[in-house]
């Protein structure tokens, strides 16, 4: 489906992108221009429906002429796809009818987090990225990506708000689960073929539009706090590895990823100014623009104006929009207040030859993307592209191939793969998940193998009901009246361990103990069963080192990967079943 026939110039599909931008920008008013540089949260629903948190309808959205928006909760592929033809015609009756883009963060994988990622839903699921790394494979990647892309342009996304390929230098970090990994090698080879999957060798129509992030790598993070919170707003590099942290982006640029994203941490302790990296001039315009090259799109963080402010706290929040446009930011995440960046316009604080150099990059992506010529998808299609048969096998292929086995028993009930029908107490996996290759039985006194099912451990952030608690930080041990009852099934009969890494877990006391272990980075208990009984291999090596206490964690540096002395396991670790 496509546009109303040519009237304009900027309409023509005949025409070179620069030239529809510049007859484009020619026409626009600075309401016009000012609604572009917002990318407000969006509900999928009746447009005079609330906005998630509190936001605005999205009828309030399309009147301010904002026309990016990012999404959250989903319904079916189609009800997203229906939302999305909704909110294309709405634009078609605003002035110029420029289409809508709408973006999200990652969900195709298991964490379930309105901050950072959200849990697959009708798309396909997968492995979360560390799973990807432990693979190793670009291809498998660039696989996953593709699958991805052919997902979200079904419903109408056009733009990833990822990869994430910060490094996972600090192993208290709670958005470890999102990278890939702590090796800077690895993490550009997985991220050139992430954004090759998504948008092809270069923007086009059957394109999304990748987001790399967190400009200049969010992996360290004092004490592994997260800068979502004003405990965790400072970076830090003890180890003077900054540059070891932009091998990614350096590589991603090179490759033509489309957009990047600042984080919403500050720099220090190094030459660049201690304010929040959308906020910091040297980071995006001297770093990013004018030594890294890159001349696509930067989008700061989610509400780096309303809340995440750092080192510029005291500044209004229109002196924080001035500062964030001086530094070269092009786009505002989260945030929905045109009104103050007409006033900014209007009072000369901000000209409009500033806001024209961001509105033709923003411009000249959705020309890119074909949004003018194709802004309507097919909605009766969604349901059986999004999450059909074949990316759903494949995805969990992957999530079972990710398995890394760290221990295997010598001999005995408890070597894996499992063999026979062993009677089984299970910790973590419900008895159907087995179905008939063993018996489940209620108590440890009855099974000859125990298979305990753990996930890595945090402390609790944040009062109950806010999203401060979906954030898994502090310490990665055990508590010590746990590994005493862990040990305990152990000492009784031969056990398998199964831990999901979402972040590095301290196994020093469990190892010993264990007849065998084996770690997942987002499985689905059938993923998990299969490996458990051979009908899948676990083909994985860990991405990052396990230390072997908080005490090694806590001497470490945050920026340095790969230096807590004696791992109980170290990066590039796995044993195979054969």
């Amino acid at each position: 489906m496509t546009h109303a026939a040519v009237r304009f110039p900027y309409q023509d599909a005949a025409l070179s992108v620069d030239q529809r931008v510049e007859d484009l920008l020619a026409r626009m008013d600075l309401r016009d221009k000012a609604g572009l540089l917002f990318q407000p949260m969006a509900q999928i629903g009746g447009f005079d429906e609330p906005g998630p948190f509190g936001k605005p309808p999205t009828r309030a959205l399309l009147d301010r002429r904002i026309n990016h928006v990012n999404i959250l909760f989903v319904p079916s592929a189609r009800e997203i796809a229906q939302w999305h033809n909704a909110i294309q015609q709405q634009a078609l009756q605003n002035g110029l009818g420029i289409p809508i883009t709408v973006s999200s963060d990652p969900r195709h994988s298991f964490t379930n987090n309105p901050a950072m990622a959200l849990l697959s839903g009708p798309f396909s699921q997968w492995p979360e990225p560390l799973g990807f790394a432990a693979v190793g494979s670009a291809e498998l990647v660039e696989r996953f990506a593709d699958v991805t892309r052919r997902e979200y342009l079904a419903v109408g996304i056009r733009t990833a708000l990822h990869p994430q390929i910060d490094l996972a230098t600090e192993p208290r970090w709670s958005r470890t689960f999102g990278t890939f990994g702590a090796d800077a090698t690895l993490t550009a080879r997985l991220g050139v073929a992430y954004v090759r999957g998504l948008q092809g060798e270069q923007v086009g129509a059957r394109s999304v539009s990748a987001m790399a992030k967190h400009f200049p790598g969010g992996g360290p993070q004092k004490d592994g706090e997260d800068p979502h919170f004003p405990y965790g707003r400072e970076q830090v590099y003890p180890g003077g590895q900054f540059d070891l942290h932009l091998e990614p982006f350096r590589a991603v640029i090179a490759a033509g990823v489309s957009q990047i994203m600042p984080y919403y941490g500050m720099p220090v302790g190094t030459p660049y100014e201690e304010v929040g990296f959308s906020f910091n001039r040297g980071i995006v315009t001297g770093l990013l623009r004018e030594q890294l090259g890159f001349d696509g799109i930067v989008c700061s963080d989610w509400g780096i104006i309303s809340h995440t402010c750092w080192g510029v706290e005291h500044l209004s929040h229109a002196e924080r929009m001035a500062r964030a446009l001086d530094a070269g930011i092009d786009q505002f995440g989260g945030e929905e207040d045109v009104d103050v960046l007409l006033g900014l316009l209007a009072d000369g604080t901000v000209s409009e030859q500033r806001i024209d150099t961001s509105v033709r990059r923003l411009l000249r992506e959705k020309f890119r993307l074909g949004l003018f010529e194709h802004r309507f998808v097919d909605a009766g299609q969604a349901d059986a592209i999004v999450g059909g048969p074949e990316a759903r096998a494949a995805g969990l292929a992957a999530q079972a191939s990710a398995h890394t086995l760290l221990k295997n028993a010598e001999s005995g009930p408890a070597r894996l793969p499992l063999r026979g029908s062993p009677r089984l107490y299970l910790e973590g996996l419900a008895p159907e998940a087995i179905g008939e290759r063993a018996q489940v039985v209620a108590t440890v006194a009855e099974a000859d193998v125990a298979v305990l099912r753990l996930v890595t451990p945090w402390e609790q952030r944040g009062e109950p009901g806010t999203y401060e608690t979906f954030f898994h930080a502090g310490s990665l041990a055990f508590s010590a009246e746990e590994v005493a009852r862990i040990r305990e099934i152990c000492r009784t009969i031969p056990t398998v361990i199964d831990i999901y890494l979402e972040r590095p877990a301290i196994l020093a006391d469990l190892t010993d103990a264990t007849a065998s272990l084996i770690a997942n980075f987002g499985a689905s208990p059938e993923a998990f069963v299969r490996v458990l009984f051979g009908e899948a291999e676990p083909q994985g090596r860990l991405p990052f080192d396990l230390p072997s206490s908080m005490a090694a964690v806590e001497a470490g540096h945050s920026d340095v990967p790969f230096d807590a002395v004696n791992p109980t396991f170290g990066f590039g670790f796995g044993l195979r079943y054969t």
